[in-house]
């Protein structure tokens, strides 16, 4: 599947780009614009790159914490390295086991997605930022045929910016 993206300054400019599709001929119900007013990036399905990134961290929190642990016991359980005085050698063992599940944590944070969270990342945020700017998209979701007709029609809105994507096919 196709997806071609043009951002519109104003609601008008996206209404006459609309207009101008449908004159053309193009199935309508491959059209959707999204703004004020009309759909939102949540119920056109476009994915929200903070939720992404925490389910992603916390996917990979359920084996790295675990496996810090073991790790961070097994360390301290073979270097016999005292951490605290007067809590025994088990609870040193125990001890180096949270140090390692910490780290874990830290790894799933950077490594799974907490690093996009903080920092953003993606092509979703921008045109999300865009949404919430007051501006809004045009989406044309079909054929690549379909998609190169629709870039030839939005062209002539000057779009501050019009970008195609193909979706990868599922196998």
């Amino acid at each position: 599947m196709n997806y071609l993206i043009a951002v519109l300054q104003n609601r008008i400019e996206a209404e006459e780009a609309y207009s101008a599709l449908e004159k053309e001929g193009l199935p309508m119900d491959k059209v959707a614009i999204l703004g004020r007013g009309y759909k939102s990036a949540d119920e056109f399905g476009l994915i929200d790159p903070n939720l992404e990134a925490k389910k992603q961290a916390i996917r990979l929190a359920y084996w790295t914490i675990p496996f810090g642990f073991m790790a961070g016991f097994a360390f301290n359980l073979q270097t016999g390295i005292e951490i605290l005085e007067g809590v025994g050698s088990l609870g040193n063992h125990i001890i180096g086991g949270l140090c390692g599940a910490i780290a874990g944590g830290m790894g799933s944070f950077f490594v799974g997605g907490g690093a996009g969270l903080v920092f953003g990342g993606g092509d979703a945020l921008p045109y999300r930022n865009r949404l919430n700017e007051g501006k809004y998209l045009i989406v044309v979701k079909g054929s690549d045929s379909l998609t190169k007709r629709a870039t030839r029609i939005l062209r002539q809105f000057e779009p501050e910016n019009i970008q195609g994507y193909v979706e990868p096919e599922s196998v």
